[in-house]
């Protein structure tokens, strides 16, 4: 039986019944990987082809040149595998005062590509991030972030603003919604830092996109009850847009934090498991979803570096694990 969530909006607060449809699932380029580190081994239509014969309906378009970057090019690839495009990263060193000027070219480049690729009227997410490994305390501590190693008042000022300036560009440019990414190794990844980014942007701008694996690891803390992200979920659920879905090794980043790993380590390790093999409650955060009326797409993303693993035979027990809970 396929799970069900409400097809527009959230609750009301009579929660009424509303006209429900089936949550969708898609996987995206990180899980073959493509994840900045170099040659995924994969040319994007055989990763699209096994994409599809894992059982997923959707993508995210991965680093910009891995699929075409002609939007007609790129619309008739997706179309032919009945694929939709959710939306693409953008790493931008959001602290840096004047970023947005810098980087204005690749950002209108990736918005109209995503813009005039997808026709349906889901319109893709621009997935803002700070630009992660960039600060080698940031990357080294990964996983376990100290308030020490946080922007000063002044530097979050800077990181907002140049946020809600991407956030404008994008939506002026191609009429694209904006979500940020909290991420490992970057400058907003504890809960707390979440937290401050939220308080200090506009959501009518910015909404979230919700990363069950990176929050679970991000957190610096042992997930006993495996209800870390569901807790998140709860804490910022009025921001959150978008959801990926990620596992966290509990004994992995056990070890990354006894042994010091950096980011990259962690994941060559295997921090982020396959589905069900990790810590996440998945059948948790699912049943919170679907309470709350969520009417946006699931994007499965198991972070692995070229050459690792098997992707293709990973992507398909995520789906099968996922349609054992029922979507």
């Amino acid at each position: 039986m396929k799970r069900q969530r409400v097809a527009a909006g959230r609750e009301d607060g009579a929660g009424a019944a509303r006209e429900r449809e089936a949550i969708r699932v898609a996987n995206a380029p990180c899980s073959w990987g493509l994840i900045g580190h170099g040659d995924p081994g994969i040319d994007y239509g055989s990763m699209l082809d096994e994409l599809v014969e894992t059982g997923y309906e959707g993508t995210e378009l991965g680093d910009y040149g891995f699929m075409p970057t002609d939007p007609e090019v790129l619309r008739d690839e997706l179309a032919s595998r009945h694929l939709t495009l959710l939306g693409a990263f953008a790493g931008v060193n959001l602290r840096d005062p004047g970023i947005v000027a810098v980087e204005r070219p690749m950002l209108e480049r990736l918005a109209t590509l995503l813009a005039e690729a997808e026709p349906s009227e889901r319109r893709p997410y621009l997935v803002l991030a700070d630009k992660d490994s960039l600060e080698p305390e940031r990357k080294l501590n990964a996983g376990r972030i100290t308030p020490e190693m946080g922007l000063t008042a002044s530097e979050w000022k800077v990181f907002a603003r140049n946020a809600e300036e991407v956030a404008r560009l994008v939506a002026g440019v191609a009429g694209l919604p904006t979500v940020f990414h909290p991420h490992c190794a970057g400058f907003v990844e504890t809960p707390d830092e979440v937290e401050r980014f939220l308080e200090l942007t506009d959501p009518d701008l910015i909404g979230l996109v919700f990363d069950t694996g990176h929050h679970v690891y991000g957190s610096g803390r042992d997930d006993v009850d495996g209800l870390s992200a569901l807790r998140g979920l709860e804490r910022y659920w009025q921001r959150v847009r978008y959801v990926h879905f990620k596992d966290c090794s509990p004994s992995v980043a056990a070890e990354a934090r006894a042994k010091g790993w950096d980011l990259t380590e962690a994941v060559r390790a295997g921090v982020f498991a396959e589905l069900g093999k990790g810590s996440v409650k998945f059948d948790a955060v699912l049943d919170f979803l679907e309470r709350h009326g969520y009417s946006d797409w699931i994007t499965v993303e198991q972070d692995v570096l070229p050459g690792m693993g098997t992707p293709k035979e990973s992507a398909r027990r995520n789906r099968e694990y996922l349609r054992g809970l029922g979507i």
